[in-house]
């Protein structure tokens, strides 16, 4: 199997950068007419999954909304990972696991790893006990061909005291894990498996991008806040590599999917605009 840099360059070429959440939040689930509980989840995440899948590159899948139902609710999430493969979409599964030693193993050997109990493409995980703490989740990925998104410079306020504090260097925290994902991308073509996770609502300028070498997944745009504008200004205007997420957007058009694929389409289109302009 191709590594997660090439098979993601390939999926977005074919499909557009858009990264579809699917995250059954309680009241989405209601809004599509449904009940709260383990059927409704169900109903509400395979079908949106199915149906968003078959029109972009990659699903982000939020863990903790499935979670929240209990083992019955994983079993979904697991059934939510076999849909979008089933679609042809790739899946970055949003569970922002960290931690060190033989606990960061087991996260590993859950998410990443070639027999993994969950077959994601990609996983979000936290660099916030030390980049280093991450290394066998990177060399778990890399030998399965999976990838990784590092949280870096998240889009929520109450992260700006911490991911731009100054270290002695004179770099922001935030810059410090980008420079430690582009070590493990260097030389890699198109780019490579070890992504950063950087907030679309984040001022353009705060971070220096050019070495990273791997892909960018930039939630925050649609509901909260950001603009194509706004993205291009931050990533510039043809995007390369970077992965704008939108989940409350997209899901509170169904459940009729055909709405769900229009708005797809008017999301691909706004994602499509020429440099600068503010959609």
């Amino acid at each position: 199997m191709a590594r997660f840099g090439v098979r993601l360059a390939k999926a977005v070429a074919a499909r557009g950068p858009l990264c579809a959440g699917i995250d059954p939040h309680p009241g989405l689930i209601e809004s599509w007419g449904l009940p709260l509980d383990v059927s409704g989840l169900e109903r509400f995440a395979v079908g949106a999954t199915e149906v968003l899948a078959a029109e972009t590159a990659i699903i982000k899948p939020q863990s903790a909304f499935f979670e929240a139902f209990g083992p019955p609710g994983v079993a979904v999430l697991d059934r939510v990972v076999k849909a979008a493969h089933d679609a042809g979409a790739l899946v970055l599964l949003d569970v922002k696991r960290g931690d060190i030693g033989s606990t960061m193993a087991a996260y590993t050997a859950a998410y990443v790893a070639a027999d993994a109990a969950f077959a994601a493409d990609a996983v979000t995980v936290s660099p916030y006990l030390g980049f280093g703490s991450l290394d066998p989740a990177v060399k778990a990925a890399r030998e399965a061909g999976n990838g990784l998104f590092v949280l870096a410079r998240t889009s929520n306020p109450e992260a700006h005291a911490l991911q731009s504090a100054k270290l002695p260097d004179g770099r922001t925290v935030a810059q410090s894990i980008v420079d430690d994902a582009a070590e493990h991308n260097a030389g890699a073509e198109p780019y490579g498996d070890v992504g950063v996770v950087v907030g679309a609502t984040v001022a353009p300028g705060e971070l220096d991008l050019t070495r990273l070498n791997g892909p960018v997944l930039a939630p925050g745009f649609g509901a909260q806040g950001a603009t194509a504008g706004d993205l291009r200004a931050l990533f510039g205007s043809g995007l390369p590599g970077v992965l704008p997420a939108s989940s409350r957007d997209l899901l509170r058009h169904g459940p009729d999917a055909a709405a769900l694929r229009r708005a797809v389409g008017q999301v691909a289109d706004l994602l499509a605009g020429p440099r600068g302009e503010d959609q």
